[in-house]
């Protein structure tokens, strides 16, 4: 079994909540997510990004809008709905609960 394979599930596993963690905070344009993302070392690919964006989308969790550009086609910027940051909020929770799990059972299986 090869590790990287292990860290692409972790991190494709989190992946959505990263992006709707994101958008928390008002909209965004696709490249300034895969920046944060990147900035974050959660490597992603626009290819990945796309569809993920389209899935939460259809969910009814993000809207977006159309905005002309003076540099290229236009730009589509996402935002949460007002269903995504409820569904942002269970997520905030149990992120915590789970993170608290595992570290309970990381630790405790290291000290034996």
């Amino acid at each position: 079994m090869k590790i990287e394979n292990t860290k692409a599930q972790m991190r494709k596993g989190v992946l959505e909540y990263c992006i709707l963690s994101i958008l928390k905070d008002g909209e965004a344009y696709t490249s300034d997510i895969l920046e944060t993302l990147k900035d974050a070392k959660m490597l992603v690919v626009e290819g990945t990004i796309y569809p993920l964006l389209t899935r939460l989308k259809n969910a009814g969790l993000l809207s977006y809008r159309w905005e002309e550009s003076t540099s290229g086609p236009p730009r589509k910027y996402y935002e949460l709905t007002e269903t995504g940051k409820i569904f942002l909020n269970e997520l905030n929770t149990t992120w915590s609960e789970l993170q608290q799990a595992v570290n309970r059972v990381t630790s405790e299986t290291i000290k034996k």
